[in-house]
């Protein structure tokens, strides 16, 4: 990974701390209104680079994993949360086929290079179950221009496109392509009451006007 863990902690602190409430409750309602339809409340999950856990301590599982290179991360987490404290690139310490997700939010474009990101999606896809699914979402750099560089730690840049490929290199499926979904960034934006979050998710016209992050969901074939 690029930056250290003492490097993270100061860089997460700097940028969430202060939003941390509100990131909360947008994820109680992404999670509920959107991201539960491909997770059961049965499944083992993963958040990978789950920063302060607003995607895992929200959605309903069996069992729950967290992985992320912050020390910090696991003051932020549930008890129901296990914590891999470790480089995505390296080897994870968990079964093959033992999961049913891996989900993973505004993550896959903070690590190093191409081929960090390919050992990770290789990792994923060995510890998902067949049928299992790969959620990623991101900043997709066809429609940002400066603002993606406004973060210190941007260094891979995708689109819905690039990481579709990837993702079927190493032997997915693509199940779900969205070059537009999410807004940009939380990160110094108004804080908008929870109506607005769940109108926006339930228009998805809206997505093709405001959104500026990807989401793209693949398949481990079964």
């Amino acid at each position: 990974m690029a930056a250290n863990p003492q490097e993270l902690s100061k860089i997460y602190h700097r940028r969430f701390a202060r939003t941390a409430a509100y990131r909360n409750r947008v994820w109680e309602v992404l999670t509920r209104k959107f991201f539960s339809r491909w997770v059961r409340p049965t499944d083992a999950v993963l958040d990978l680079g789950c920063g302060y856990g607003e995607f895992i301590n929200n959605i309903p599982a069996g069992a729950k994993f967290a992985m992320d290179l912050n020390p910090d991360a696991p003051r932020h987490l549930r008890p129901d949360v296990k914590f891999l404290h470790q480089d995505c690139s390296a080897a994870w310490p968990l079964p093959d086929n033992s999961l049913d997700a891996v989900f993973t939010s505004n993550f896959f474009e903070h690590l190093p290079d191409k081929d960090c990101l390919n050992r990770t999606l290789g990792h994923a896809l060995r510890c998902l179950k067949p049928g299992g699914r790969l959620i990623a979402l991101g900043p997709n750099v066809k429609y940002l221009h400066g603002e993606y560089w406004d973060f210190y730690d941007h260094h891979v840049y995708l689109t819905e496109a690039s990481l579709g490929e990837a993702m079927e290199v190493e032997g997915y499926e693509i199940e779900v392509i969205l070059p537009r979904f999410l807004p940009f960034t939380m990160v110094s934006a108004p804080e908008y009451p929870m109506f607005f979050v769940q109108l926006y998710i339930a228009l998805p016209w809206l997505w093709k006007i405001k959104g500026r992050q990807f989401l793209v969901i693949a398949r481990k074939p079964a």
